[in-house]
């Protein structure tokens, strides 16, 4: 694909085949290691707070939370399927990745 031919100028979202959330995300690695997990969904300005308060900086705190709130919302949301059409099967699901590495 980098070299060029019928992929040269386009963009791909490579996503896979199912979304999840970071809560659905949480429990597969609880579920995977054996130990609990909590989450906790902060609003961003809460999460902003945490982040300054751990010592990131302002700028990169901003970034963060605004980021996560887009997140939240569905922003990094594809169900195109270009992915699997480029490798030409379906994607490995998160929690079959994610019991993989434990």
């Amino acid at each position: 694909m980098l070299a060029g031919g019928e992929h040269a100028g386009r963009t791909y979202e490579l996503a896979g085949d199912t979304s999840y959330t970071l809560a659905e995300f949480v429990e597969a690695v609880a579920e995977a290691s054996g130990k609990p997990l909590l989450y906790r969904n902060m609003d961003p300005d809460a999460y902003r707070t945490a982040l300054l308060g751990a010592g990131v900086p302002e700028l990169f705190a901003t970034i963060l939370s605004d980021t996560d709130a887009g997140v939240a919302k569905g922003a990094l949301f594809d169900d195109g399927g270009e992915l699997t059409r480029l490798i030409g099967r379906p994607t490995i699901p998160f929690g079959v990745t994610v019991a993989e590495f434990f």
